[in-house]
């Protein structure tokens, strides 16, 4: 047994700031979240949650029980800026280019953004939680517009979003789930940052003596890949494959806690 100690060097910890923020709008036909988007320009994302707040029965002359309300969850975000294919989550329609109609019906998304741990000795290097938020609606964002002047000052955009629970196997329903860098496989993490950001193509040079049918190959021209017109390897020629990268996507919580509960290191 040792005794408690406090501010050790190393253990000064804290959290700050918000940035790879993705919206990923919700498919009624896939019943999953896809095609997600960056949004660039965010300020700040305050976590909200809300009730539990207690029922206390008596008994006997004494307290007797302590019952907790069910919990909500809500978030405001503040930005600069929005990506135009939030406008149509957030109750907007463009029935012409430039020309956009408001006060429609607001669809269903999720996100996910993160935050920065920090430290005394390695500053804001420490780490980061990945937050993943499902179920979510926008209400109007207020918009003040001023004149320019001699202290000039960009528009702050703010949304409150409510959310809307999803299933866990296993626990209560929830709208969040974070993600420490700390305490979880590296190599399983950035699988799950392929997931929530998407992956690039990638190119695999081919050492192969022919070409199978029904493969596309390519070749690199000016520092582009371009499809071949050959029938058959050329020599002196060098020639790639290419796998298709993944679009940006929000998965459900299961599938999250599957990847992370696999049994191989980096599985």
């Amino acid at each position: 047994m040792a005794a408690l100690v406090w501010d050790q060097v190393g253990e000064h910890f804290y959290e700050t700031g918000d940035d790879h923020a993705v919206v990923y709008p919700y498919n009624n036909t896939t019943k999953q979240y896809d095609s997600g988007f960056a949004w660039s320009g965010i300020t700040g994302v305050t976590e909200s949650p809300s009730g539990a707040e207690e029922t206390a029965l008596y008994a006997d002359n004494i307290k007797y029980l302590s019952l907790r309300s069910a919990e909500e969850y809500a978030q405001t975000v503040t930005a600069y800026a929005y990506p135009p294919e939030f406008a149509e989550l957030d109750g907007s329609a463009f029935p012409v280019t430039g020309v956009r109609v408001y006060q429609q019906a607001r669809k269903t998304f999720g996100m996910s953004y993160r935050s920065i741990k920090g430290n005394d000795t390695e500053g804001n290097d420490h780490g980061y939680k990945l937050h993943l938020v499902y179920g979510l609606t926008a209400s109007p964002s207020e918009r003040s517009y001023g004149t320019v002047n001699d202290s000039p000052e960009a528009i702050e955009f703010s949304w409150e979003m409510q959310g809307i629970p999803v299933a866990v196997k296993g626990y209560k329903n929830t709208c969040l789930l974070t993600i420490d860098s700390e305490d979880v496989d590296d190599t399983k993490l950035k699988n799950l940052e392929g997931i929530l950001y998407g992956t690039d193509d990638t190119y695999t040079e081919f050492s192969g003596e022919t070409f199978t049918e029904g493969t596309t190959y390519y070749e690199k021209v000016s520092n582009k890949y371009v499809a071949t017109e050959d029938q058959t390897p050329q020599s002196g020629k060098t020639y790639y494959t290419k796998t298709e990268g993944t679009s940006a996507r929000l998965p459900l919580p299961d599938e999250v806690i599957a990847l992370f509960n696999s049994n191989s290191v980096g599985g």
